[in-house]
């Protein structure tokens, strides 16, 4: 049995071979992934990079690839709405003129050779990312609403009519109407399926589509409030990707944002030509899409919780370490151990009832998701104490940091004996 894991590899590693072939002195790899979905995707292919004979390997987030590769050399700050079959990825992105400066790896980088880089006087372009968001949402989901549609009218749903559901949708980006005819083989049966636009965009809405887009959009524009953008402030929306492409999506945006503003003319190349742009003196800041924080021992609750310590919209490399005190929790404890978490969203809900003949609603109080980082094997001790700890003082001081390459690194420092214990090392990735 062949996991999916194991195929991505062997294409990868087959398709750089034959690409080796054609042109043996490559040595760097870019590789473009979505803001917020997919980071089960995210890890493996790091894991891979690091057994690719290459000696450069970077990951750009997809919508900042798509600014670049738009060609608008000039400063200015755009909104890229990447969407395509499996996410759906917004991004604001401010592309600045140049300054003097050294020459740095840009994007997120994964792996790195022997090569040094040089100093140089030219003046780098910078691509700075003020917001984003995302979800997985894209035209896979569509294809499988439009099956669902042609099922209730009597239709057998199969990969076949599955691959009929997407050209349709295909067509519809071009004609008001669609037509495909389907013929079963074994059943003798044929179907003439026919879609037109205000059918098709009844489907949207009935699976709340276009509240979705509402939501995403929201949000990104929120956090570029909070940077001092209003939507006036952004001075062109790039469409990138198939699903993009829909008449819908683009009357949906054409809401927010005036026409003469939208640019589509580059929906599927502009990610591939943003990319190549990394190793022509281009710099990318970037910041956390997520907040980080250490889990302790509620003795009020009686339960653990979480102590925030790294706040969603930190862009790194961090400025300044975070400095963290720690002390014993028991009579000669041998060693201190600390769980990193990612911090979700917190999540609300309503309670609805009756208070006689009067219909009520509240709010309850949300929950927050924290999924562990650092939670298996030895990963978790970052201190072995010697002599062992005690109650009642701080024994040891800890400096937090996240580097370039988005990998947050901790130097731990025993105030007792005065030795540094770990220096610098990265413990774990962070998105």
């Amino acid at each position: 049995m062949v996991n999916f894991e194991q195929a991505g590899q062997w294409f990868l590693t087959t398709l750089l071979s034959q690409l080796q072939v054609i042109e043996p002195d490559i040595d760097s790899l870019v590789f473009t992934v979505p803001v917020d979905s997919f980071e089960a995707y995210r890890l493996w292919l790091t894991q891979v990079c690091y057994s690719l004979n290459i000696n450069e390997v970077r990951l750009l987030d997809e919508p900042t690839a798509a600014a670049l590769g738009y060609g608008l050399t000039n400063q200015g700050t755009l909104l890229v709405v990447d969407f395509g079959g499996g996410t759906l990825d917004l991004s604001v992105v401010r592309l600045e003129g140049g300054r003097q400066a050294q020459s740095k790896p840009v994007g997120f980088l994964l792996k790195w050779g022997q090569r040094v880089l040089e100093e140089s006087a030219q003046r780098p372009k910078l691509a700075r990312v003020l917001a984003k968001a995302g979800q997985n949402l894209g035209g896979a989901d569509i294809d499988g609403w439009l099956v669902d549609h042609f099922a209730d009218q009597g239709l057998t749903a199969s990969p076949l009519t599955l691959r009929l559901a997407e050209r349709l949708k295909i067509q519809l980006s071009q004609q008001p109407e669609a037509a495909e005819v389907y013929f079963n083989d074994e059943t003798l049966e044929s179907y003439d399926l026919k879609l037109d636009r205000s059918q098709f965009e009844q489907v949207l809405q009935q699976h709340q589509f276009f509240d979705r887009l509402d939501a995403t959009l929201t949000q990104v524009l929120q956090q570029s409030q909070r940077q001092g953008l209003t939507p006036d402030d952004i001075e062109a929306v790039l469409l990138v990707g198939g699903t993009a492409q829909i008449p819908a999506v683009k009357a949906w945006i054409e809401r927010y944002f005036p026409v003469e503003k939208i640019r589509a003319e580059k929906p599927f190349e502009a990610i591939a030509q943003g990319a190549l742009q990394l190793n022509q003196g281009i710099e990318i800041k970037d910041f956390l899409y997520h907040s980080y924080g250490i889990r302790y021992w509620d003795r009020r609750n009686n339960c653990h919780n979480w102590h925030p310590l790294i706040q969603q919209g930190q862009p790194y490399p961090m400025p300044e370490p975070v400095e963290l005190l720690l002390g014993a929790s028991m009579e000669n404890q041998p060693s201190i151990e600390l769980i990193i978490g990612e911090i979700g969203t917190e999540t609300s809900s309503t309670e609805v009832y009756f208070d006689g003949d009067r219909l009520v609603t509240r709010s309850l109080a949300g929950s927050q998701s924290v999924k562990p980082l650092n939670d298996q094997g030895n990963a978790k001790t970052i201190a072995q104490l010697d002599p062992p700890g005690y109650p009642g003082s701080d024994r040891v001081k800890i400096l937090f940091r996240v580097d370039e390459a988005r990998f947050l690194r901790i130097t731990v420092e025993d105030r007792l004996t005065l030795r540094t214990l770990m220096e610098d090392r990265p413990v774990v990735q962070l998105s």
